[in-house]
């Protein structure tokens, strides 16, 4: 099989790698059919990643199962099925409590799309071994789009636990994005279908404040210094730490800042004024299996659109040329034999 690989900054390539194989009865083989770049993954393509490469890239499909180890019995040859960025097993003290980025049965961050936790692969790969299915693996609730949904290993899902948890603790709440990416967007995009009282997206490119404004968004370019109480839930997704800053400044008191930015450079926070206001401050890596069902069962809803953010549908041939272009959101597509 191939797997595409990162090999130098804006450069990828198909490398040829041996076909996945079931090592447990517990595992499953499968095939992405419509992948898609993560917002970090933008940020790796650009040469702003902290790992030297090769290695194989990729952490957000859906795919369609292959194979199944004797003892899988929530999926089967055939279903359509999400794919979670993190490697978990669903059984350890970690994962029952639903920190399934942190599971204590495989090495610390053990993921697909970066060798940090051992090497998984990448989901832009034409197979790949998921080694505990009946934990990782969601299947795809009928007529929902592959599409659409090919974000929901990850951002599509980070974005519903970085609004939703929060709206439901204070309905009609004041919402800040500062985002350079999808992200931003689907947070746009769901804070409003759950109840968002306004939603303020600061973006510096016109294309994504356009898409924002579709989702019934305020926006604006730049974040201006706003008086204390603007705004009681934030989300920042820029990667920036400067933008970090001015978001939390904009909170209200006891406001709640997520931070989904993947900050690889240092810089300073206004701390006094955070203890003063009283923010909360989460900088996570996501567990996003537990909130897969969910931000899935909202996609069904028909309350959000997020087949609004795909940018490009791509050939899956056309991954090493297409990847390191600069695109929103662009989704490759396989066809299936």
């Amino acid at each position: 099989m191939r797997e595409l690989t990162y090999v130098a900054r804006r450069t990828v390539e198909w490398r040829e790698a041996p076909d996945p194989r079931l090592r447990s009865d517990q595992e499953a083989i499968v095939a992405p059919v419509a992948a898609t770049p993560c917002d970090v993954d933008s940020s790796i393509l650009a040469g702003h990643g902290f790992i030297e490469p090769p290695f194989a890239l990729g952490h957000e499909c859906v795919a369609r199962v292959v194979e199944t180890g004797a003892a899988v019995t929530a999926v089967a040859p055939g279903d359509l099925v999400v794919v979670p960025w993190s490697i978990n097993c669903g059984t350890c003290d970690r994962c029952r409590q639903s920190l399934t980025a942190h599971c204590a049965s495989v090495p610390y961050m053990a993921m697909y799309g970066a060798p940090i936790g051992g090497s998984w692969g990448g989901l832009f790969s034409d197979l790949v071994r998921v080694p505990y299915a009946d934990a990782m693996l969601v299947p795809l609730p009928a007529g929902l789009d592959p599409v659409a949904m090919a974000s929901a290993s990850d951002n599509w899902s980070l974005a519903w636990r970085l609004v939703a948890p929060h709206l439901k603790a204070r309905p009609g709440a004041r919402v800040l994005v500062v985002a350079r990416g999808s992200i931003g967007l689907y947070v746009c995009d769901i804070a409003r279908a759950l109840g968002a009282s306004e939603v303020l997206y600061v973006d510096p490119e016109p294309r994504h404040r356009a898409l924002a404004e579709g989702f019934g968004a305020a926006t604006a370019e730049a974040l201006e210094p706003a008086p204390q109480g603007s705004f009681e839930i934030a989300v920042e997704a820029t990667g920036r730490v400067d933008q970090l800053a001015l978001t939390v400044k904009s909170l209200a008191p006891e406001g709640i800042c997520e931070s989904a930015g993947n900050h690889f450079r240092p810089g300073e926070l206004p701390l006094l004024d955070m203890y003063l206001t009283g923010v909360t401050l989460r900088i996570a890596r996501d567990n996003v299996r537990a909130h897969i069902p969910d931000a899935l069962a909202l996609a069904a809803s028909g309350k959000v659109a997020p087949e609004k953010v795909v940018s490009d549908v791509i050939d899956w041939e056309d991954l090493p040329t297409a990847l390191p272009e600069k695109h929103l959101k662009p989704v490759f597509v396989r066809a299936e034999a």
